[in-house]
């Protein structure tokens, strides 16, 4: 057996983990709100509707900020419409997703969710520049941050909300470089409207942060080109400029689509490039980060066709993927490539959360259980805190249709504040172990606390309503550490967890 190899020294790193880069994603899609993480009558139901099983579940998972309402659903959403007594609300349809939306959840039901997750749960408001433009966004932040004194933050009182929000990450629209984004717009026609919204936003309080939209994808025809000409115009206005990917498998290519983070991982040196690029050319100090505020493995092809077919529903199984050990090691390799670039990457969002495309699964009046990709990201949460170690491997590799050749190991880590270090690898190879060696040099480690896998003899299985706890990661034998070198074998299609004092 080739065995893959890298050496972790304290001196070489690449960044403090953000733990912004932890969060996840609720839009007004599928089933993502409504009978996921809020179903009043639920027999697993607080006072306000929400789903304490679910409520359980986002803890365990470790997310941090959470991306809302939108995605697609922003680029139509009134945000008045989501705010007051419920039984007061108007119904709407929403065009991005051929579907009605009640507004029973709204703004006030967004905070107190993130109250109920813990302090750690940030808001991150998105708000509307496809339909809408300055004027909104400002009364939007005058309901949600005024402390009192105005008719829209005593309006937000009077709704029952006496504290003020204290949203300070907001993005500026969503995907709207994409045709299918109502109120799509021109590079120059967004970053306009983006500085102009940013400018007056700043006004009302300085010390709020903002994402600007990069290109929906880096397959767009305009990628680079847009980040471009919208950094130009707004570079010293926002903190971050957004990045979306999804990964699937393309006529049963599983080699290539193992290797999806290859693509990731270029995708981000190429923005980093371009926000440099800008930032010498205006000859500023300042340093654009990435807000990588979509990403996941989906299986889009499938669900073109689930959203042409409606018929204005509401709340209707959406985008509902059952994800296989297979896209849980992708997803873990996907992890792992926004912690190599964590110097950069200051915020990340795992879309979805709970149903739509999520780690999450529930059944109305039902159960909710974890997803097979739901154990990577709550490990990497737990264990991906401190300072990202540099880590450059020397692996077998193999070759792809897509990427070329490609290495069998991916591996990232995080060296914690205490000293201990987590190494997150994965295994590309989906027929043969891997060994793995790793010099340690001067990191003062002595133990394997734990090697925890995630692997099965079945690449297919997955957890299901009728079987939710088929795959959970297992621990591995033999892994040891003797005189500042670490051994181990890891698993065929495998991501792993190797924890060392």
């Amino acid at each position: 057996m080739r065995t893959a190899r890298f050496t972790l020294d304290p001196a070489f790193t690449v960044g403090q983990v953000n733990p912004r880069l932890f969060g996840s994603f609720v839009e007004h899609l599928g089933r993502c709100v409504y009978t996921g993480i809020y179903e009043p009558g639920h027999p697993a139901a607080d006072p306000e509707g929400l789903r304490t099983d679910v409520l359980d579940l986002v803890r365990e998972l470790g997310v941090t900020a959470v991306r809302y309402p939108g995605g697609n659903f922003v680029s139509g959403y009134r945000w008045e419409d989501s705010v007051g007594p419920v039984e007061s609300r108007p119904r709407r349809l929403d065009l991005a997703w051929r579907t009605t939306e009640s507004n029973r959840f709204g703004l006030s039901e967004y905070i107190g969710f993130l109250r109920k997750i813990g302090p750690q749960a940030e808001p991150m408001m998105a708000v509307n520049l496809g339909t809408r433009g300055v004027a909104e966004a400002l009364e939007l932040q005058e309901y949600a941050n005024h402390p009192s004194g105005t008719a829209l933050s005593d309006l937000r009182a009077e709704h029952g909300d006496k504290d003020p929000f204290g949203i300070r990450l907001w993005c500026l629209g969503n995907e709207l470089d994409g045709p299918w984004q109502t109120g799509h717009k021109t590079a120059e026609e967004y970053g306009r409207v983006a500085a102009e919204t940013a400018r007056a936003m700043r006004q009302m309080d300085p010390g709020i942060e903002f994402v600007a939209c990069g290109s929906s994808g880096q397959s767009m025809e305009t990628f680079a080109a847009w980040e471009a000409t919208v950094l130009e115009e707004t570079y010293d206005l926002v903190d971050h400029i957004s990045l979306h990917a999804y990964y699937e498998p393309h006529d049963g290519d599983i080699d290539s689509f193992l290797a999806s983070a290859v693509d990731m991982e270029s995708f981000i040196d190429n923005v980093v490039a371009t926000c440099d690029h800008v930032g010498a050319r205006l000859k500023s100090k300042k340093r654009i980060n990435l807000s990588f505020d979509e990403w996941n493995v989906w299986y889009m092809s499938r669900s073109q066709a689930e959203v042409a077919a409606l018929d204005w529903p509401e709340a209707p199984r959406l985008l509902e993927d059952s994800y296989s050990v297979t896209d849980a090691v992708v997803f873990g390799s996907l992890l792992i490539a926004l912690l190599r670039h964590a110097d950069r990457v200051t915020v990340a969002c795992l879309a979805q959360l709970v149903n739509v495309i999520a780690p999450i699964m529930t059944e109305p009046g039902g159960p909710a259980w974890r997803q097979t990709t739901f154990f990577p990201f709550a490990q990497a949460s737990a264990y991906g805190r401190g300072e990202v170690l540099d880590v450059r491997v020397d692996s077998p590799t193999y070759g792809t249709e897509k990427y070329g050749e490609a290495d069998l190991l991916h591996a990232t880590a995080v060296r914690a504040p205490d000293g201990t270090v987590t190494v997150f690898a994965v295994n590309r190879d989906r027929g043969e172990p891997l060994p793995l060696e790793v010099a340690l040099g001067g990191l003062g480690l002595t133990s394997v606390v734990e090697h925890s896998v995630l692997a099965d003899a079945d690449p297919d299985a997955r957890n299901t309503l009728a079987e939710p706890e088929r795959v959970a990661p297992h621990p591995a034998e033999g892994t040891a550490l003797h005189d500042g070198r670490l051994s181990a074998v890891l698993e065929p299609l495998s991501w792993n967890v190797i924890r060392l004092a």
